[in-house]
Order: structure tokens, then sequence, then C-alpha cells
């Protein structure tokens, strides 16, 4: 399928506005960069509740977004969210509209995780952030209103990543039982050597050389990319992990790695729906303002929630 429209326009409309790729920048210079794509989300769905609070994590406190739907009553299932940005840049504001619309729409409450970034906090800090923050829903949930027998966790690009590496850690400590794994173009592997990045690794938004950087900033070595819980693609074995909806883009550099760790599940006898937009770019998920596919993607993760939690 033809690049979409709205996407292309978006792309020239960058590539006017000579903003220099993230990683020709200083990582605090691509973080407030970052912040500019908030106001692409819209003010996503209505939801009840938003509050902010801490959880404690082996390197210290971890500030949590928690987003509870309107009319909230009893203990609720919850989706635990991870925002995307390559482990170096991104916070719970710029997946805030995606996670209210998620809440909104599954009807569930979302705990959105402002975990330790990279370079300054290197693999698997990150990782270690993102399963304690699970691990505290799973034990005390309650204090927040989640059922914590209904728990799945969640993530775009390297959100993705770490959800699906707190999938197999979960597996490894026998706990926590998690619901769901929501995968959104997920970064499942530390190589480049795929023909989604032969064909989209330059000119849509996400790019071969922006990828590198960020790889490069979130790695002590370049051994630590054969860890499966940085790259799990090449975890052993998948069996035995929670059910997975994979959602990846046509022109996303990511999208044949997404793709076949979706079939690496399926292999396994993992429950998997894999869904490919056509004619979208990385990051179309988290733009409700600009892309009717987020909405619709929107709508399927809530549907594939309320199905797991069910």
């Amino acid at each position: 399928m033809a690049l979409d429209p709205a996407a292309a326009g978006l792309l020239k409309q960058m590539e006017e506005a000579g903003m220099p790729p993230l990683n020709e920048m200083a990582p605090a210079d691509a973080r407030v960069a970052a912040e500019g794509f908030i106001p692409l989300g819209g003010d996503g769905d209505d939801v009840g509740d938003i509050s902010n609070r801490s959880v404690p994590g082996p390197h210290g406190d971890i500030p949590i977004r928690v987003y509870k739907p309107k009319g909230a009553a009893g203990a609720l299932p919850c989706l635990v969210y991870f925002h995307g940005g390559g482990w170096v840049i991104g916070t719970p504001d710029t997946t805030e509209a995606i996670c209210k619309a998620v809440a909104a729409r599954a009807n569930c409450i979302v705990v959105s995780v402002d975990y330790r970034l990279s370079p300054e906090h290197k693999f698997p800090v990150p990782l270690d952030d993102c399963f304690a923050a699970t691990e505290w829903v799973a034990v005390n949930g309650a204090e927040i209103g989640v059922d914590k027998t209904r728990v799945a966790v969640g993530g775009d690009s390297a959100g993705g990543n770490l959800a699906a590496a707190v999938c197999l850690r979960a597996r490894g400590n026998s706990f926590p039982n998690l619901r769901l794994q929501l995968l959104v173009y997920p970064v499942t592997d530390h190589s480049y050597a795929t023909k989604s990045y032969a064909d989209n690794g330059e000119g849509h938004l996400l790019t071969t050389d922006m990828m590198t950087w960020f790889w490069d900033h979130y790695l002590s070595t370049p051994e630590d990319g054969k860890n499966p819980f940085a790259s799990p693609l090449r975890a052993a074995t998948h069996d035995r992990l929670p059910p997975a909806l994979v959602i990846t883009a046509e022109y996303d550099p990511l999208r044949d790695e997404g793709e076949a760790y979706a079939h690496k599940l399926l292999d396994a006898g993992v429950p998997v729906t894999l869904t490919r937009y056509d004619g979208m770019i990385h990051a179309f998920w988290q733009m409700l303002a600009v892309f009717p596919q987020a909405s619709r993607a929107a709508d399927q993760a809530a549907g594939a929630l309320r199905a797991a939690f069910a």
C-alpha cells in the first residue's frame, strides 16, 4: 500500500521545519524535541481520574501515572504501560493521549511507568524498573483500585521491547501471571538486517541511524544485545508466555522484527493476534489527532484487553 497521505504530509512538514534528527542531538536535547510530538496525540478520551505517585524499585523509587476510567467502581483490571523512545527519550506525557484512550475504551486502569532512561541508566536498569512496577501492581494494586488477578503489560517501540522482556522475566520467576502482552511495533532484536530496515530505514520518521544511536545508548557493550532480555527474539524458548496482540506499521524499520516475534510466539503455541497497519509509519499509535488508524488501533487494543480480562 502507498504511504498514507497524512503520514506523507507529516514527514514533509518535519523536513521543511529543518528539525535535526534525534541521533544528531545530545540525549537531553532529544528529550526536549520529543515533547514537540505531544500535541499530535490530541486531548485523548475523557477519563475519570489521573494521579501520580511512586512505587519502590531496586534502583530507587519509580514514578507512575495512574489513569482510571469514568465511573470506576470496585477493583478493575490494569494495563501496565511502558512508553517508547528508544530507552533514551519519552515520558508518560508523550503517551498520555493513548493511555487515556485505552483506559476509557477498555474500562481498565492504565499505569504508565516513568522508568529510568539511558544512557544515564543502561540495560538492564530500565527493565528492572518496568518489572518492579509490574510486580508492585500485581502485589499491591488494590491500593489504586486494581484487581491484582487481572494485569497485562504493554508498550510501544522500546516500550514494547520492555513489555516483552517483562513477560520473559515473569515466566522465569513464575510471577506475576500476566493476562496479555500488548506490543506495538516492538523492538525485539539488536540487529538491523531485515527487509523493513532496508526499505524503511530512511525517510520514514524512525531511521536506521536513530535506532543505532538508541541501541548504543541503551547497551553497555554490543554483547549485551545478545541477551534475550534486551533482544526478546533471541530467547531460547517462547512458550508459556502471555497471549499477545502485536501491532506493526508498514513503513517502519521495526516492522519485520515485530512480526518475527509474533511468529515466534505462535510457533511456541502462544495465542497471538498480529495486525499490520498499512500505510503507517513508526509512532502513528500515539498520534490520535493525526491518524484515524491510531484510534482504530486503540479500539483493537481495548478489545484485546477486555477479552483477556474477561
